[in-house]
């Protein structure tokens, strides 16, 4: 077996340079200290002060998702139903730090990734009230990515090298045949539509037994909103199965490409999990969500 890390960082963010930044270009919040909170597989996050959170890019790759954050986020937060970390303070490239960073507002909450799920129906009904004020009609210099909210051929590649990876951990034959019913589905026909791009459950948080924020658009893209709806893969079934109230379009077909986003996402959270137990888990759960559903 062959499971690898997240991607490398190209240079070590610490808690020394967040605050070297602070007092460069936002000394008034300079005495607040910064604690780091996480490091994915994009940015690494500190947390500062009970209000807020700075975060970073840690890889070349990730550096223009912050700026998508920047420019968009704000005003797509105005008609969001659940709280997201809107950027309040933008950190420029300079000497120190080549690239741009933000200060957030902090969400408090926990992971679902970690936390046990709410109640299952009105969990359900705040996802999708999120979904359908997010996935409205992109302007025509929305950002675009080259792995989210495309057709799925466009997956193709890497599922078969996440498969190789995977040997003897996976069902390949199951794999390939579930694939080839999601690429033979019908593309999307409507206008690329705003997508979160990353919708899995550790980036959404839950506080009170209920949803509290949907966090990390670093992914932020515009496309067809079959890769978003692959959240419904990684949760228990008796959300998904309410999947054609998320949807008014096209739902066979859109749900047959979903079920394909959450085949692809679980074989590279898999693939790419092994210092990330909970990451792998989710990754196997999806999979097999994918696979047997009747």
């Amino acid at each position: 077996m062959a499971i690898g890390t997240k991607p490398a960082a190209d240079l070590i963010v610490d808690a020394s340079l967040v605050h070297a930044l602070l007092q460069e270009q936002h000394p008034d919040l300079a005495h607040l200290v910064p604690v780091k909170v996480s490091e994915g597989w994009d940015n690494a996050v500190f947390r500062l002060g009970d209000e807020l959170a700075v975060r970073l890019p840690r890889r070349a790759a990730s550096a223009p998702l912050i700026e998508y954050e920047q420019r968009w986020l704000p005003q797509l937060s105005l008609r969001l139903p659940v709280p997201v970390p809107v950027p309040v303070r933008v950190g420029v490239a300079g000497a120190m730090f080549g690239w741009s960073w933000s200060v957030v507002r902090w969400l408090p909450g926990e992971s679902l990734l970690h936390a046990a799920l709410p109640d299952p129906v009105a969990t359900g009904a705040a996802l999708e009230r999120f979904s359908r004020a997010l996935h409205q009609p992109a302007p025509a210099d929305a950002p675009r990515n080259p792995w989210r909210g495309v057709p799925l051929e466009a997956r193709t590649a890497a599922l078969h090298q996440h498969l190789q990876q995977l040997d003897g951990v996976v069902d390949r034959a199951a794999v390939l045949s579930l694939w080839d019913r999601a690429l033979s589905a019908p593309p999307w026909s409507g206008p690329p539509l705003w997508l979160h791009g990353d919708l899995h459950p550790g980036n959404l948080l839950v506080s009170d037994g209920s949803l509290s924020g949907v966090i990390d658009f670093g992914d932020l893209t515009s496309g067809d909103p079959a890769t978003d709806l692959s959240l419904l893969w990684m949760l228990p079934r008796s959300i998904r199965s309410s999947f054609d109230a998320w949807t008014g379009e096209e739902p066979d077909a859109l749900k047959t490409r979903a079920r394909g986003w959450a085949l692809a996402l679980g074989l590279a959270y898999l693939t790419h999990s092994r210092d990330d137990p909970a990451m792998a888990a989710l990754g196997q759960r999806t999979i097999d969500a994918a696979l047997h559903e009747p």
